[in-house]
């Protein structure tokens, strides 16, 4: 019989559409939606929620898309312009300026949240989402303060949701081929480790700009500036300079210390820091005259965190952190022209009986000399990440849909979080070097300059210069908290 092109019943072609309308809605449904806390969905696919999509972020949403197992279903940022490519490639994802309307609105809609917005908004995101009930995974360093990186460690296990750092080296084969060797005694006990950066690569020890700009049209500023104080918009700011002034980023040791020092600490098991100490470079104003800008960081630093034993070493641990293009002096076991991490940045671990380097990321590490890694004959203890760095977020995606406790991560928070305080304290130390007294004769003095803060781990404070803890934990401007 010949087929025609009349159309069907108007009641048939609305049954069908309602049922398929119903079935693609039903795959997207969230799990915890159709069967509570763990219940996997028939899609058996995670829903993210991205709040911060340009950039960094859209390379974050398009990995965990790439994973095959997770959905994008919303999109958040402050900046269309910035965001334009991450809605043209999910055109069916939902669009938010504002985070919190987004959570308000949409909450029963998405099981997870990827955060990735200038370090001072880290925190309220992340832990708006973890309050409920999401797992999130929030791009390095985890936090701008340490007080709030100690609440996010704590409301991962509060709150029983999957985390992750974006500090994707984690997930690299070398951290785990560096502890097989240091278990195996290759480079007998750890006591001193250095790690270096180029970065940065953005201005850094200058004065704030006098200048006004008129606010990009598809930006919404006030939203941008979130937690910190008030400023009017200046040029250039946005979207990647802001890593250069205390308001709002965490300098060269946010940008790249998560991903320099993840080695040491899970190499050595290192946790929280006693001590820190630091020296900072600055700049001329004039011919004669040193500049101190306190609102901006420095330009470059040396910075040295002493950590307790651990189970991994006879003693204390002592980690030198240099930026700015300092660096350690080269081992005398490396050749002249032998490439020192990877130039522009490394990581150098010194033990009793020998040494060990790796490049960004933890990626490529050997002894030294470089002659003893054609004898290496270590056999393998810990398990790799499948695809390793990018991995990293096909490792969150499935631990997110597993649940809570039932999958291995490279850098949850529990792990995560004492390394960002670490980090954080390293900066406490060198804010101090530019806090100023005023005496009762009118002159300044700078009280932290040459000085070694101690460290009240569990009161979270410097115990011999008050100044400093007013950095441990801002004050929020209006309109935001934590809510803890």
């Amino acid at each position: 019989m010949k087929e025609t092109n009349k159309p069907a019943p108007s009641g048939r072609r609305e049954f069908i559409k309602n049922a398929t309308i119903a079935a693609a809605s039903f795959m997207i449904v969230p799990r915890y939606v159709l069967g509570g806390p763990g219940f996997l969905a028939p899609s058996d696919r995670l829903i993210i929620a991205g709040v911060g999509v340009g950039g960094k972020g859209q390379s974050d949403i398009a990995s965990f898309y790439a994973s095959g197992k997770a959905d994008i279903g919303f999109l958040c940022d402050v900046d269309t312009r910035r965001a334009a490519n991450s809605v043209k490639a999910f055109p069916k994802a939902k669009f938010y300026k504002d985070w919190r309307e987004m959570y308000d609105k949409e909450h029963k809609n998405f099981d997870a949240v990827s955060v990735s917005t200038p370090d001072h908004n880290h925190a309220v995101q992340a832990l708006g989402a973890m309050q409920l009930g999401k797992h999130v995974y929030v791009q390095k360093p985890l936090t701008h303060d340490i007080y709030e990186a100690r609440i996010l460690t704590a409301a991962a296990d509060k709150y029983k949701v999957v985390t992750q750092m974006g500090n994707q080296g984690a997930s690299n084969d070398g951290p785990r081929l560096m502890k097989e060797w240091y278990d195996a005694g290759l480079i007998g006990d750890v006591h001193t480790v250095y790690a270096w950066t180029d970065r940065p690569v953005w201005p850094q020890g200058i004065p704030w700009s006098t200048n006004k700009a008129e606010v990009p049209k598809e930006l919404d500023w006030d939203l941008w500036l979130g937690t910190a104080p008030y400023k009017d918009y200046v040029d250039k700011l946005v979207p990647f300079n802001w890593r250069g002034w205390w308001d709002y980023g965490t300098g060269a040791l946010g940008d790249m210390g998560c991903h320099l020092l993840e080695a040491p600490f899970s190499v050595l098991n290192l946790k929280y820091a006693t001590e820190v100490e630091a020296s900072v470079g600055s700049v001329y104003v004039d011919e004669f005259k040193r500049g101190y800008f306190p609102d901006s960081c420095p330009p470059s630093s040396h910075v040295i965190l002493k950590f307790p034993k651990t189970n991994k070493t006879q003693g204390d641990i002592k980690v030198h952190w240099m930026d700015g293009g300092i660096q350690p002096e080269r081992p005398a076991e490396l050749e002249a022209d032998e490439v020192f991490g990877d130039g522009g940045n490394g990581t150098l671990f010194i033990g009793t009986k020998g040494k060990m380097m790796a490049s960004t990321y933890s990626a490529n590490p050997r002894l030294l000399p470089l002659s003893k890694n054609a004898s290496i004959n270590v056999p393998q203890k810990f398990a790799r990440v499948k695809d390793q760095s990018n991995g990293h977020y096909r490792q969150w995606v499935e631990a997110c849909i597993a649940g809570y406790g039932k999958h291995e991560l490279s850098s949850p928070f529990s792990i995560a979080g004492p390394l960002t305080e670490a980090l954080l304290m390293a900066n406490l130390a060198i804010r101090g070097a530019d806090v100023q007294r005023v005496g009762a004769d009118g002159k300044i003095s700078y009280p932290g300059r040459y000085k070694k803060l101690l460290w009240d781990n569990d009161n979270m404070r410097v115990t011999n210069l008050d100044e400093v803890n007013q950095f441990v934990k801002r004050t929020y401007r209006n309109g935001y908290t934590l809510g803890v």
